[in-house]
């Protein structure tokens, strides 16, 4: 199977009923801090962080949403040792005694999100640590798992999910295609 699975409007679906899980999950939004995954997980953060701020009062999407940049704690450094480093910002609130919400594109391996957790020891102590994708295609190498997740899809390792948005390809897709994968989450 090839094509299209998620247009836009099941993206912004999915997106928005992984911000009503966020809340339901913690009791509302008062300790609630996103951290997107450069380079698709940010703006999915930013997406998130606003339809949260949409049914909670008080909850500001730009305070409460950071960029959190993985590249120096990747495991395969060795093998593509040349890498553009970019850019943590860590949401004013910063994140100690906060439910930090790490946010990604696709969730494959979980070695991505291996990264992601050893970068947040280096910024803080979060009261917990959860984690939104909004694909989890499968095929783990490490024992993680999301906590939100928009659409499970079953692929074949041969298989490649391509996720585009707005804010950067100018659509909002989830493209399933046969060829080997680079997404690593």
């Amino acid at each position: 199977m090839t094509g299209t699975l998620l247009g836009a409007p099941d993206i912004s679906r999915a997106l928005t009923r992984i911000a009503h899980e966020i809340l339901e999950r913690n009791d509302g939004a008062d300790s609630v801090v996103l951290l997107g995954i450069p380079t698709r997980g940010l703006p999915l953060a930013e997406r998130i962080a606003r339809k949260i701020s949409e049914v909670e009062d008080g909850f500001d999407a730009s305070a409460r949403c950071g960029a959190l940049d993985i590249t120096m704690y990747r495991d395969d450094l060795h093998k593509q040792p040349i890498r553009s480093i970019g850019t943590t910002s860590v949401p004013s609130v910063g994140i100690d005694d906060q439910v930090v919400v790490l946010v990604d594109d696709v969730l494959h391996t979980g070695r991505t999100i291996r990264a992601a957790l050893d970068a947040i020891k280096d910024l803080g102590r979060p009261r917990a640590v959860q984690l939104a994708v909004l694909v989890d295609r499968g095929h783990r190498e490490l024992p993680i798992r999301a906590d939100f997740v928009g659409k499970n899809l079953p692929t074949s390792r041969s298989e490649r999910v391509d996720v585009h948005l707005t804010e950067i390809e100018g659509e909002d897709a989830v493209i399933l295609t046969n060829g080997r994968g680079g997404d690593d989450a």
